[in-house]
């Protein structure tokens, strides 16, 4: 009984050193309060462990702690062209978002930003061009899959009357992004499962509008949670399966499907050098003839995005890399004449 009265004066001092809302530190005092009094009457351990697992999350969420933006049109600018090769349209609507930030700042406004949907097949850049607002931003960056969701407690979390249950992915990424305005992608919006689609929704409405969004409460919390901060951006291929109470809340922004010249530039400029420096590879070991690019760019027939091409450099790349590996070579040419030994085979 000492030791389980030490433990919970152990979660005592925990809650004391955290930066929590007043009234919430109340409500856990009280509980503690209770569970010492339960220890004293013969209560059961199984109580202890849903408490201090309560605890854990509550003192480690970021209740008053945000990153400071890097509202520098310039940087902004070079963050994304670093990443992405053209979409200019999509960029001037983010230097467009990133000014009014700048003027809201100046005059210590709030301001809510416009939710951004990317539209487009897959392979696009959507993730990326999320990443890349977030690193441009110098906020933290989360994602939250709905490919498959079948239940609106995925988002909202199981009330603590469950003994499993658990905060849900709004909340567990806010606790992993350690900052209360991170920008969180929602992704995939679009292929949550049809049997839950209509709660999953009602959720995102929520999520959505910054009338509400402020008092977010996760059914494992119960209490609600600031996230008018937050700067929310969703993904989909397309939009027919997206309510018209979601869509209110959005701004389309379509993702334009990549020409194979278009593909060419992202190749030689960005995927290639990338993943040679991701598998370790010497600068220098690898180059490909002009020539034979239109032949990596489309091995299959025509792909609106780049996925393919990606799995195609990085299957040349880790060829190279064996070789490389077993003495073959210090540099090696992929010309017309040997494109079939550093290919993949689909």
């Amino acid at each position: 009984m000492d030791e389980l009265t030490a433990d919970i004066q152990k979660l005592q001092d925990q809650v004391n050193k955290a930066s929590l809302p007043a009234d919430l530190k109340e409500k856990v005092d009280g509980m503690l309060s209770r569970l010492t009094r339960q220890f004293k009457s013969g209560g059961s351990v199984p109580e202890f462990d849903q408490t201090a697992h309560y605890i854990d999350w509550i003192i480690n969420l970021p209740w008053n702690t945000a990153t400071k933006d890097i509202l520098d049109l310039k940087h902004t600018r070079t963050v994304l062209d670093s990443h992405h090769y053209g979409l200019d349209d999509l960029k001037q609507r983010i230097l467009e978002y990133t000014s009014v930030l700048v003027l809201n700042e100046a005059k210590n406004n709030a301001y809510h930003a416009p939710i951004l949907l990317l539209v487009g097949l897959v392979g696009t850049g959507k993730t990326t061009l999320a990443a890349s607002i977030a690193e441009a931003l110098g906020r933290k960056f989360v994602r939250i899959p709905f490919g498959g969701m079948s239940s609106a407690l995925d988002l909202r979390g199981q009330s603590r009357v469950h003994p499993e249950a658990e905060p849900g992915q709004v909340i567990k990424n806010i606790r992993r992004a350690g900052a209360k305005n991170p920008v969180i992608l929602l992704d995939e919006i679009d292929r949550v499962a049809p049997s839950a689609q209509g709660e999953i929704m009602g959720v995102l409405v929520e999520l959505l509008d910054p009338e509400q969004n402020a008092t977010f409460v996760d059914h494992y919390i119960d209490y609600p949670f600031d996230l008018s901060q937050a700067l929310f951006i969703a993904t989909s291929n397309n939009t027919p399966n997206i309510s018209t109470a979601v869509m209110d809340r959005l701004e389309p922004l379509l993702m334009p499907s990549y020409s194979d010249e278009e593909k060419t530039v992202i190749a030689k400029s960005y995927v290639l050098p990338k993943t040679i420096k991701n598998a370790g590879l010497p600068e220098g070991s690898l180059k490909i003839d002009d020539a034979v690019w239109p032949k990596i760019v489309r091995p299959l027939g025509f792909d609106s995005g780049i996925r393919t091409l990606e799995r195609t450099i990085e299957g040349m790349v880790r060829k190279t890399s064996r070789m490389l590996i077993e003495g073959q070579g210090q540099q090696f040419v992929v010309t017309e004449s040997n494109l079939k030994q550093f290919l993949p085979t689909y």
